[in-house]
């Protein structure tokens, strides 16, 4: 059901968050910010990956989905960079909370995008488009 996949991208996504912040500060101690952030980072696209796959969509694993998954992540960062661009310069919300704007924005779109690539088998409202598993002889 489409709630329950909602419910398990927001809980994965921010036990994501949290397990890749705290990889990012113990890095902190033997690396410089920059490449402890983007061993973190690429370190919570893996595990956002495996994550939405086996538990959010409970999809199977291909090369393919893998291959194309981080071209998501790259397209939710110009969208939130842009929101982020436009709320501070153009609406003039503070720096401080433009981040919020950028993450409503960017959050439906990655459920959309993520659930389109990872989900083989599935309609509109998340219900399951498989055939019925042929009888038994």
């Amino acid at each position: 059901m489409l709630k329950h996949m909602v419910f398990r991208f927001l809980a994965s996504g921010g036990f994501n968050t949290l397990l890749t912040l705290g990889l990012y500060w113990l890095l902190l101690f033997s690396l410089p910010p920059q490449v402890s952030y983007a061993v973190s980072f690429t370190a919570g696209i893996v595990l956002s990956y495996v994550l939405n796959l086996r538990y959010v969509f409970r999809e199977r694993h291909s090369v393919r989905k893998m291959a194309l998954f981080p071209l998501i992540y790259l397209l939710i960062y110009g969208m939130g960079a842009t929101v982020l661009h436009l709320a501070i310069h153009r609406l003039g919300t503070p720096a401080s909370v433009a981040p919020l704007l950028s993450i409503a924005c960017t959050v439906p779109v990655s459920f959309v995008l993520i659930r389109w690539l990872l989900t083989d088998r599935l309609d509109a409202r998340g219900n399951d488009l498989s055939p019925p598993p042929s009888p038994r002889n």
